[in-house]
């Protein structure tokens, strides 16, 4: 497609008033109003001719097939063909997980040491499922600058986003360096926890009171019992995938955030020989996984978690809660991610949380809403704001109230900055685990 550029429009319209000036006093110089537009329309022609033909350039796309949610990402752009312009403006039609609006705009430059175009776009997927990039829109001014010179490439890439790694590959080294002494081999275990291991010969810096007083009168020296950390637990990790959920904190959706943090459990609960399974819930249960033993099946957990999808309804903890509860055969640690923004609406959570508590260790994780504190915190200048300060006080006090409800049936409560969602849920994984209440 070729047009005018705005420079050709005014000298056009700049043309009009000296034709018409020139008709009033000089009316034998008529000729010179076409001339001038004839002029004008030799030069669009003659820049429409010259510089880079849109037909002969070809776009060149590079994009992974598949990103993290979060995770930033390049979207390498170049062109190749005869006589490739200095610049170019660009538009994408683009998926609104990549960008607002699912438009972005740009402009690539002719690289130093090659007869192309480049440009590199950093990328930032917001949601999961399947984002497209469906086509580019390029365009640059003749040499005169008469004529804008446009061409629409079809570039149908599609782009799976799926759960984030990065934390997983990241913070789970990380938590693993720092707790060395609790990692997978026998000896490093061994010392710490509450289930018996083997009596060993007393050593300087051991807890006296593990010493065996019976076997270390029958052997003739001090004997101290070895415990080591319980395995074999039954942890399932559950995702509320409800309306709250839904909504975005830091520009990205809460459920995603869980779904990472949970991710990242899920590999560090693995490592430690424990039997991991994920269960997701909105209106109705959406799914539950087996449970996994082996860190083998981390993908197939990391597949289950990719289904958990968005839901514009509200959660129904009753339903859920019991039917987790009658699918659990044994005593298990659930970890459940999930939010509420009042007591009154979650008094059906709080009633659910009491009955499963009671056979289970149930562990509430909810991000702190750090806009909300913010806002109660800020000092009011008007009305308004002492209207909004007001308003954030009480959905903070709603809040904790909620908490320290849960608290009193028992459940433990752990409410985590967005950032740090995910270590924090180690912390407190590993913390159970080396207390041995579960």
């Amino acid at each position: 497609m070729i047009y005018p550029t705005r420079r050709a429009i005014y000298l056009l319209l700049l043309g009009a008033p000296l034709a018409l000036a020139l008709g009033l006093l000089r009316p034998d110089l008529w000729v010179v109003a076409p001339a001038w537009i004839g002029l004008l329309f030799f030069g669009l022609l003659l820049d429409a001719m010259l510089g880079a033909n849109p037909r002969r350039l070809a776009l060149d796309a590079q994009v992974p097939h598949q990103v993290g949610v979060g995770d930033p990402f390049d979207l390498r752009l170049s062109t190749s063909g005869g006589g490739v312009p200095r610049r170019a403006e660009i538009a994408l039609q683009l998926d609104e997980r990549l960008a607002p609006g699912g438009r972005l705009a740009d402009e690539m430059v002719k690289a130093a040491d090659a007869n192309a175009l480049v440009r590199t776009l950093p990328l930032t997927a917001s949601r999961r499922g399947q984002a497209l990039i469906w086509a580019l829109w390029m365009r640059w001014a003749g040499p005169l600058g008469l004529v804008w010179k446009q061409r629409r490439f079809q570039l149908a890439r599609e782009i799976t986003v799926v759960p984030s790694l990065r934390s997983v590959s990241e913070e789970g080294s990380r938590l693993f360096q720092r707790n060395s002494w609790f990692g997978l081999r026998q000896q490093q275990i061994r010392g710490e926890g509450t289930e018996y291991e083997a009596l060993a010969e007393y050593q300087a810096g051991m807890d006296r009171r593990s010493i065996d007083w019976n076997a270390s009168a029958r052997h003739v020296k001090l004997l101290a019992k070895e415990y080591r950390v319980e395995r074999d637990n039954r942890v399932v990790l559950a995702i509320d995938a409800g309306r709250t959920m839904a909504e975005p904190v830091g520009g990205m959706p809460r459920v995603d955030r869980a779904v990472s943090a949970a991710l990242l459990l899920a590999y560090a609960g693995l490592k430690l020989g424990d039997r991991i399974s994920f269960f997701s819930f909105a209106a109705k249960p959406q799914a539950l996984t087996p449970a996994y033993l082996h860190i083998q099946d981390f993908p197939a957990l990391q597949r289950a978690a990719s289904k958990i999808d968005y839901a514009p309804v509200e959660s129904n903890f009753t339903l859920a809660l019991m039917t987790l509860s009658a699918e659990l055969n044994r005593r298990s640690l659930i970890i459940l991610f999930t939010e509420f923004t009042d007591a009154t609406s979650a008094d059906l959570m709080i009633r659910a949380a009491g009955r499963l508590v009671k056979k289970h260790r149930l562990l509430f994780v909810v991000i702190r809403d750090d806009e909300v504190e913010e806002e109660e915190r800020r000092r009011p200048e008007s009305a308004a704001d002492i209207t909004r300060s007001n308003v954030a006080a009480a959905m903070l006090r709603d809040r904790q109230l909620v908490i320290a409800r849960l608290q009193r049936l028992g459940v433990d409560v752990l409410e985590v900055p967005a950032d740090a969602m995910g270590a924090s849920v180690v912390e407190a994984y590993l913390g159970i685990k080396r207390a041995g209440s579960l």
